[in-house]
């Protein structure tokens, strides 16, 4: 397969590409095993995330997208360190309130703010991480009130700031899509000293390779 990864920053998917000999992404395509695989760095966000997508993929094509980095969970079951693949993303800001309703895009015709991931073959251990609802945000959670009213308006696991445009990019593209997360801190209150960001990178990385030796 022609396949794309798609990482928001370099240091996410770091491990994976010394691996690879991706060196300084001077090289951007490399033949792993039978794939062809292609290093996207997207930069942070749902804007620079599409945007990236759109003009990466204008002239190329690809038979799959992996999305994948770190995310915050709000799921206690679902601890720094874990993995997860995201089966279902939402564009949770993409909408309108009426009062203290919030009203999502699809209510009131602005457009598509709910997406699926794809369902793949020859990943087999991709189907073995949890599978996890997820919203992708511009502002990362760090206030009680505002977490417990997403939690109850959603009912999300985990939270990114890229998932969901990236499917919406795959979808306009026409390339089947899939998302890999791994957990770097619980969302709270903002708590650095909480944060797990090198275990989450390690065991990422560590699926990812796995993945593509599979």
């Amino acid at each position: 397969m022609n396949i794309l990864l798609v990482a928001a920053t370099e240091a996410e998917i770091s491990p994976f590409l010394l691996h690879h000999g991706y060196q300084n992404l001077s090289i951007r395509e490399k033949q792993i095993g039978i794939h062809q695989v292609s290093i996207l760095i997207s930069g942070v966000g749902m804007v620079a995330t599409a945007f990236a997508m759109g003009n990466y993929c204008a002239e190329k094509v690809f038979d799959l997208a992996i999305n994948t980095g770190i995310a915050g969970s709000f799921d206690a079951a679902i601890q720094p360190g874990n993995l997860c693949r995201v089966s279902e993303d939402i564009l949770a800001e993409f909408g309108a309130e009426d009062g203290t309703d919030f009203l999502i895009a699809e209510t009131i015709g602005l457009g598509k703010s709910l997406f699926s991931a794809a369902t793949v073959s020859g990943f087999p251990g991709y189907d073995q991480l949890k599978k996890v609802k997820a919203v992708t945000v511009n502002k990362v959670h760090g206030n009680e009130k505002s977490i417990a009213e997403f939690v109850e308006r959603f009912n999300p696991q985990i939270e990114t700031m890229e998932g969901a445009a990236f499917f919406y990019a795959c979808e306009k593209l026409g390339i089947p899509g899939i998302q890999i997360r791994a957990i770097s801190n619980v969302v709270e209150r903002r708590n650095r000293a909480n944060w797990q960001i090198e275990p989450a990178i390690k065991n990422l990385n560590d699926i990812l390779i796995q993945l593509f030796n599979e």
